[in-house]
């Protein structure tokens, strides 16, 4: 029967009448129509336009079969390894097999190719050989031209080579989606498609590639790591849809990919249209019996608000994908979805989130942005905000008020990230009231990352005086209301630029709050981030001069282990640690000590007396009880990266 969801199967598609669609659209993720999921945007968008779409999810990859059941398509395919990198979807940073996948029926493990991208192209061409393929979403985008991948451990070449696709649409896709299928609609060939923002094409024609910045070939940035950092930063800088070149990259002096401009960024208007598209909001009935999609649980109930971030963590590959300017919804538009959402019959009160990669960035930085774009070697916040940083939470204040007058809503939560700089920056302390009053349920969850300046400086984050200052007005404002809500930091061990004398910093830091996170995010080089340049190259490409890169497992085991200093389980590695890093002062019996040395009455049945801080009680960052901690297990934390993944990674509205 016509549920409203796209076609997934032959049954369906003949129900509906359809005798050939005009994109066959093959996805890693289960099918969810919904505004947080790539494809469901990019379906619906093309659906606004007059294309028809059938979805083949999760094809197996060892049957080329798979990929057949609606035929061959009349305008193209298109290819998503889904909202999150393959790679990055199946292993933790260790490189071992994760347990679940969230985005499949179940939760269940192994539906999906590793490189899928690149494993699903190469099984259409088994077929079709001269149908267009069209290649995006997270996986796509950040490897769209030269990259180092960290699970190989090996420097790779474009992903629309090794996939065999025609074109590669970056970004968040709206604009260049619909472009690529007027052109193919007009009769215009896949190969001459090679003007559309926002896209990435090859060609073995120099002299039709114009107005462009040449990057070093291929074979360069293989042999020369400093080859690499040079290209990466020339990319980097140039990722900004006003300002950007035309870049091109060479493989054997004969073929090259040319990466046009970014594609603008839409429009409030724009971005109220493309939520406003007709989606069913859940995952596909047929998968109900498997026990539904995990992924929804963390977006059913949360609203996007915004695009981009300007924060411009090292880390983060928001630069390359979403983009430095900020786009937002009209307060219209996220009440009219938020309205739906009461109604639901599940829904218990509770909304989780109202943001986007950065909640309170709610305005472009600056108001040149919009019209002029980013400054390409300048950032808005780091190392000390810009003098023409915008910094005003008036209109956020606005929209939540307005949510929370909604029927049936109890609270109103902001789970998808407070930037804590940019909110002490802004003098007039509303914003901060409301959200310790309103929006936190005990805990409030920042991510300062680290404490010690020469890393925080690599990671493209505040010093720690800005953490600090924010601490204490959160601690006095809660004390204000009469509330005792804590802080939780999330942190980050082994980034370039930390050293164990670094690390040891952090835990000092901990001990001193009497601290201790119960997960830890291990440093993972995703594709396109300055901090996995860094990793790989050793060098700083913003400066070209050397960087510490701490590579090796075991050290990287007792960065780790220092920040977690009392769990029972690091006490060899936080000994070897402190002495290799000449720190032994802090093994002993005084107060300041972080461990006590081995001897008698250390048996394993009085394991806590192997700390200093004996049985005190482990706090917050902002005083009491680490009670409820949100990341302390798996499934917590399977959530976290769920939500970021929406968020920050896949965001809405690429494919």
């Amino acid at each position: 029967m016509n549920n409203g969801f796209w076609p997934v199967s032959r049954a369906e598609m003949e129900e509906r009448g359809i005798k050939q669609f005009d994109f066959v659209y093959v996805i890693g993720d289960a099918y969810v129509d919904h505004p947080s999921f790539g494809h469901a945007i990019i379906s619906r968008l093309l659906e606004a336009h007059g294309y028809s779409v059938g979805i083949i999810s999760q094809p197996d990859w060892r049957d080329k079969e798979s990929v057949c059941i609606f035929g061959e398509p009349r305008l193209g395919f298109l290819v998503s390894a889904g909202n999150m990198d393959s790679m990055v979807n199946h292993y933790s940073v260790s490189k071992k097999r994760r347990a679940t996948d969230a985005f499949t029926p179940g939760g269940v493990m192994g539906k999906r190719p590793d490189y899928a991208t690149i494993v699903y192209c190469n099984l259409l061409r088994q077929t079709y050989k001269h149908t267009p393929i069209i290649i995006g979403g997270i996986e796509a985008s950040l490897r769209r031209l030269a990259h180092y991948d960290y699970w190989s451990n090996k420097m790779k070449r474009s992903i629309l080579l090794d996939s065999g696709a025609d074109l590669i649409s970056y970004g968040m896709g709206e604009h260049s989606i619909v472009e690529i299928a007027d052109a193919l609609n007009s009769g215009l060939a896949v190969s001459d498609i090679t003007f559309i923002d926002g896209t990435v094409y090859k060609t073995r024609k120099r002299e039709d590639i114009y107005d462009a910045i040449e990057l070093p070939h291929y074979e360069e940035v293989l042999a020369d790591k400093a080859a690499y950092a040079r290209s990466f930063y020339t990319q980097y800088c140039n990722t900004d849809p006003f300002v950007a070149k035309r870049l091109f990259e060479t493989y054997d002096g004969k073929l090259f990919v040319v990466q046009n401009p970014p594609a603008k960024p839409l429009t409030q208007s724009e971005m109220d249209q493309v939520y406003a598209l007709p989606y069913q909001r859940t995952y596909h009935p047929s998968y109900e019996a498997q026990g539904g999609v995990p992924a929804i649980e963390e977006v059913r109930f949360s609203l996007v608000s915004n695009r981009g971030c300007y924060g411009g963590c090292s880390f983060c590959a928001l630069t390359f994908h979403q983009g430095r300017i900020i786009q937002v919804r009209s307060h219209e538009s996220i009440l009219a979805e938020a309205e739906k959402i009461v109604w639901e019959p599940d829904f218990k009160g509770y909304i989780h989130d109202v943001g986007g990669p950065t909640a309170n960035f709610r305005a472009p930085a600056c108001d040149k942005q919009m019209t002029k774009g980013v400054c390409p070697n300048k950032q808005c916040l780091f190392p000390t905000p810009c003098k023409n940083l915008k910094v005003d939470h008036k209109d956020y204040l606005k929209l939540l008020r307005k949510l929370r007058e909604l029927p049936n809503v109890k609270k109103v939560f902001i789970r998808s990230g407070i930037r804590f700089d940019y909110l002490i920056y802004d003098e007039d302390r509303t914003f901060l009231r409301e959200l310790c009053e309103h929006h936190v349920s005990g805990q409030l969850k920042v991510a300062p990352e680290h404490i010690s300046d020469a890393v925080l400086e690599k990671m493209g984050k505040p010093r720690v005086e800005v953490y600090k200052r924010f601490v204490k007005a959160y601690q006095d404002m809660n004390e204000k209301l009469g509330k005792k809500q804590y802080l939780v930091p999330y942190l980050m061990s082994s980034h370039p630029g930390s050293t164990l004398k670094e690390a040891v910093e952090l835990a000092e830091f901990l001990r001193d709050l009497g601290y201790m996170p119960e997960q830890v995010q291990d440093f993972y080089p995703t594709p396109s981030t300055i901090s996995t340049c860094m990793y790989y190259t050793g060098l700083d490409p913003r400066t070209m001069q050397p960087v510490y890169v701490a590579v090796n497992p075991h050290e990287k085991a007792m960065q780790r282990a220092l920040i977690q200093y009392r769990n029972p389980k690091n006490y060899d590695l936080v000994v070897e640690a402190l002495t290799k890093a000449g720190r032994t002062d802090l093994i002993g019996f005084d107060k300041h000590c972080l461990v006590r040395p081995r001897g008698i009455g250390y048996g394993t049945t009085n394991a806590k007396d192997r700390y200093a801080g004996g049985d005190k009680n482990r706090r917050t960052a902002g005083g009491g009880n680490n009670r409820g901690r949100a990341n302390a297990s798996e499934k917590k934390n399977t959530k976290k990266t769920i939500r970021n993944v929406h968020h920050k990674k896949a965001g809405a509205g690429k494919k």
